[in-house]
């Protein structure tokens, strides 16, 4: 089970750049990265209504939604909606490699310092060297990558 968890998780991955281009063609066909963001968000809604209803997942309270902070409610689709769009709109100008490539460097970064400090609920995991190694190697395969 332990290396099952990775391997779903590296296979995820590689859904992100076909999701790229396609919502690229989409914005050819629309005219608009905003538009097709919304396209993509209104197919991924309408999956995710049927899969709750196929698996007859409870509906939570009017309580519990109401306990819900601001920030919550907000968060993860703000994030979405931006990093779709910007994804429409930066994959076709540098590339899948290039954009992935800092996609993910952004997004270890940003991870080691969430973890460091334990934000948003994550357990706290310190930065050390190994840590910042790691991330300037992955930096450094990003700039390989983009030169040649």
């Amino acid at each position: 089970m332990y290396l099952l968890l990775p391997l779903v998780a590296f296979a995820v991955g590689m859904l992100l750049p076909f999701q790229a281009g396609i919502n690229a063609q989409l914005k050819g066909f629309l005219g608009n990265p905003v538009h097709a963001a919304l396209l993509s968000f209104m197919v991924g809604t309408t999956l995710l209504v049927v899969l709750t209803l196929a698996m007859r997942l409870p509906l939570p309270s009017g309580k519990t939604l109401a306990g819900i902070p601001w920030w919550a409610w907000m968060g993860g689709g703000c994030c979405g909606a931006i990093y779709i769009t910007m994804v429409i709109l930066l994959t076709p100008r540098l590339g899948a490699s290039t954009t992935f490539g800092l996609i993910v460097a952004g997004q270890l970064i940003m991870s080691m310092v969430l973890d460091h400090f334990g934000a948003v609920g994550f357990a706290i995991h310190p930065i050390n060297p190994w840590r910042v190694a790691g991330a300037l190697l992955l930096i450094l395969g990003v700039i390989l990558i983009r030169r040649f």
